[in-house]
């Protein structure tokens, strides 16, 4: 809403020095958003006049009209004598009043006016268009003035150039604001002066000599009235004042009757609508659309309607969209148009907000009436916005009101709340008293009444004020939101972080520490995305949780894997140039096991119980937490020290390893096959000892169709692991490595097994054989050749070995490692190499 300070001051007082800024610094205290505070004509200094052309010369020659006009503009030269100006615009004759501003004077955007010699003549100043003036955006030709201005007269006040606009975000819960009868309600109330209401008119009494109206939808349509003006002159004029407030506004004049109807609406916030009488055949009805309707709107679109739609009809049928937009049937028109309207027939009218904004998004039909309409709009204002809307035609278009006035009104009492009067007490941590409280609601334009029990009658105006939380925000506001005191809630001993929050964190910083990027994405899914991954058609993770209002048609769904959005963040960065790639993921997945209940309504005025929460927690899916990593292009930069190494399979097994070691669970690596990866080089996961062992993710390279469908670099690689099933594998927190200041022993082994063998179970055997003293164990080399024969493979290990309270001899490290290759032998076939 745009609120011209100097418009602002008709209904309130403000002091004489307050600035655009000083306004918006206390409607921004009260609880509006003021964006900006334009200054209008800031750029602008005479001398601008009125002019009056004498004489019209059309140069010739030029690849353009250009006239040489001479201007009678008194004595604001000091001469008295005419001015001679070049003007390129064509829109005006002889006898015409015009804007002028003369040598001497700046246009906005600092353009000094002086005298100068163009198309061969010299220009004494220039004749100004609305563009020029910073009216509006029109250029087409130069501001013809009304003729009764006298010669001479200062234009800039005359067209209200200089002046400060509010740009104000209202917001939904405000609709009344969409009005400067609300924005001055508020102002008056920051400041604490009185309100001159516009709404606060005469207004005959219904009777049955008005337009016939028929409303047989009363809850599409609570309040109809309707005002019949004869006797317009069709050539009537939009004077200055109301074409300048109509711009300063954002709104663009049109004709008079239309200027009237939006002048009324900006002023008193109720949208109005003008028929051309002769133009309605019979009474004015408003219904729902019948199937097949259709309707021509202002903007000259046929519409088809829906049964939904609320339209305005005549015997003829619809001829407006309700609250929406007019039809092009019943338009006024004016004299440059056939014959012009001379009877209007004013529409003031309350509709349903939602049925309102339903039909503007159906018809994606956004206008000035639906933006009101739909926020609320008092229907209390609807008489008093039809009565200003006749006067104002009788007063500039001529016409004569007629006695009929028609209202059909649906019976409704005011809204009431009842409230503590402590209540906002309670709600802000102030004690703010009954008085206080009393006084600001009725500040609000609220009828207050009790003592402890507070009986609160809401304006029309505020069909927001539902409940005592609205009128609590309403005195807190009004007393001030900075007098609310800054205190921290005070949180219970001994609480912190989960262990599933800390595993997460603990997860988190080891794969960044390790050189993953943290690649967040949104948790949405569709089925293509599970085509392209090759999953099966009955693969679990194609049973998603639905979306009743997804944010794309295209991934409808809740994600069952983490794969679907790291992977094109993955492509996405290498299209980018990125091709160095090292993702990783933490989130929740959701996976429905089909034994979901209902969901239940939980009540907003209490806690719900333990029942209704285990009710809802039942509706939900399962939502395991997840962490997943994804790599391609190199792992290892070249460099001057050496070759480079791109990443493999293992570096994903190894991410999986790294996530483990932070839940303080173990891994068991076996090869299997699973998509998304290459049957050849996938690892299933497995967490727990002996037989409770049990399948957390899988790691290693993804199928080459899955590659070339997500449109992948080659080679790609990924680990998908489930968080809270390897915490439940957790040994516990893991425990810091106690430190021996013994030596260290160190022994290789090198075993040949069969190549089908796993290097982890050969692993898993040596640390089962060499017992306690073994610390760490690494496999440094895996060797294949003839000489070890077909099927074969050479395993090499390192193993160290180190006792706590002492120092090893050659002869105890030389048994441990005995022990661990026997156990070796025994589980897995193997065989020292060598031997």
């Amino acid at each position: 809403m745009r609120a011209p300070l100097s418009w602002l001051r008709e209904y309130v007082d403000l002091p004489a020095g307050e600035t655009g800024r000083d306004v918006a610094a206390k409607l921004i205290a009260a609880g509006l958003e003021v964006e900006t505070v334009e200054r209008l004509g800031a750029g602008i200094t005479g001398p601008l006049v009125v002019g009056r052309v004498l004489a019209i010369e059309e140069l010739t020659g030029f690849k353009k009209p250009i006239r040489y006009c001479q201007v009678d503009v008194g004595d604001a030269n000091g001469s008295g004598e005419p001015q001679n100006i070049v003007c390129g615009a064509t829109n005006f004759a002889v006898g015409d009043k015009v804007a002028v501003i003369l040598p001497g004077g700046v246009l906005p955007g600092d353009f000094l006016i002086g005298a100068r010699k163009t198309y061969g003549k010299v220009s004494e100043g220039m004749i100004c268009s609305a563009s020029e003036l910073g009216m509006s955006d029109d250029h087409e030709g130069i501001i013809v003035l009304p003729p009764e201005h006298e010669v001479g007269t200062d234009a800039i006040e005359l067209l209200e150039l200089v002046d400060e606009v509010l740009d104000i975000a209202v917001t939904p819960d405000r609709g009344y604001c969409l009005s400067m009868r609300g924005v001055a309600r508020e102002a008056a109330t920051a400041y604490g002066l009185p309100l001159r209401d516009p709404a606060l008119l005469d207004v005959p009494v219904p009777n049955e000599h008005g337009h016939p109206v028929k409303v047989e939808d009363r809850r599409g349509c609570d309040r109809f009235t309707a005002r019949t003006v004869t006797g317009v002159r069709p050539d009537a004029r939009s004077p200055i004042w109301l074409r300048r407030r109509l711009q300063k506004a954002g709104m663009r004049p049109i004709s008079l009757a239309v200027d009237i109807t939006n002048y009324v609406m900006l002023e008193l916030g109720q949208p109005l609508h003008a028929y051309d009488r002769s133009r309605v055949s019979g009474a004015i009805g408003v219904r729902r659309a019948r199937p097949g309707e259709k309707l021509t709107t202002l903007d000259g679109t046929k519409r088809e309607l829906h049964p939904e739609d609320l339209v305005i009809t005549d015997d003829s049928g619809p001829i407006g969209l309700a609250g929406v937009m007019g039809g092009a049937d019943t338009e006024i028109t004016d004299a440059r148009e056939t014959a012009g309207t001379t009877e209007i027939v004013i529409e003031a009218a309350h509709f349903d907000p939602v049925s309102i904004a339903r039909t503007a998004r159906r018809h994606k039909l956004s206008s000035e009436a639906s933006r009101r309409f739909e926020r609320g709009v008092d229907p209390q204002a609807a008489s008093a916005a039809a009565q200003r809307a006749v006067d104002l035609l009788v007063l500039l278009a001529g016409g004569t009101a007629e006695a009929g006035v028609t209202e059909i009104v649906s019976p409704s009492g005011p809204h009431t709340v009842r409230m503590r009067a402590d209540h906002p007490d309670r709600v802000a941590g102030v004690d703010y008293g009954r008085e206080t409280v009393a006084r600001r609601l009725q500040d609000v334009g609220c009828d207050v009444y009790g003592t402890d029990e507070l009986t609160v009658t809401v304006p029309s105006w505020r069909p927001d004020l539902t409940d005592p939380n609205d009128l609590a925000e309403e005195v807190m506001r009004l007393e001030g939101y900075e007098s609310l005191p800054s205190t921290l809630p005070r949180l219970p001993s001994g609480r912190g972080l989960t262990e599933r929050q800390r595993l997460r964190r603990r997860v988190g910083r080891a794969l960044a520490g390790a050189g993953y990027v943290e690649a967040p994405n949104h948790p949405f899914v569709g089925d293509a995305a599970f085509d392209r991954l090759g999953l099966e058609p009955d693969d679990p993770r194609r049973r998603t949780v639905r979306l009743v209002n997804p944010l794309s048609d295209e991934e409808p769904a809740l994600r069952t894997t983490l794969l679907p959005g790291l992977l094109a963040a993955l492509r996405r960065n290498d299209g980018r140039g990125s091709h160095d790639l090292a993702l990783f993921e933490t989130g929740l997945v959701f996976r429905p096991t089909g034994r979901e209940t209902a969901a239940v309504r939980l009540p907003v005025d209490r806690r719900p119980t333990d029942e209704e929460l285990a009710s809802l927690q039942a509706a939900l899916p399962e939502q395991p937490r997840r962490a997943a990593v994804v790599l391609a292009g190199a792992r290892e930069q070249a460099g001057w020290w050496g070759k480079g190494r791109p990443a493999t399979w293992a570096d994903a097994v190894e991410a999986a390893r790294t996530v483990a070691g932070e839940a303080g669970a173990e891994l068991a690596i076996e090869a299997d096959r699973h998509a998304p990866w290459h049957p050849g080089r996938c690892a299933a996961l497995y967490a727990g000892a002996g037989g409770e062992r049990t399948l957390v993710g899988h790691a290693g390279e993804l199928h080459p169709r899955v590659i070339k469908a997500m449109q992948l670099p080659a080679r790609t690689c990924a680990m998908e692991i489930d968080l809270d099933l390897l915490e439940r594998a957790s040994s516990g927190a893991p425990q810091a490595p106690r430190v021996s200041a013994f030596p260290v022993a160190t022994q290789d082994v090198a075993l040949v097994v069969d190549a089908s063998v796993p290097a982890a179970e050969v692993e898993s055997a040596l640390r089962e054989g060499a017992g306690e003293l073994l610390e760490s164990l690494r496999l440094f080399d895996v060797f294949t050749g003839e000489q070890l024969g077909e099927g074969k493979r050479s395993l090499a290990y390192a193993l160290r070995f180190r006792a706590p309270d002492r120092t090893l001899t050659a002869e105890e490290a030389t048994a441990a490692r005995e022990a661990a290759v026997s156990a070796a032998v025994a589980r897995t076939g193997a065989v020292l190499r060598g031997a």
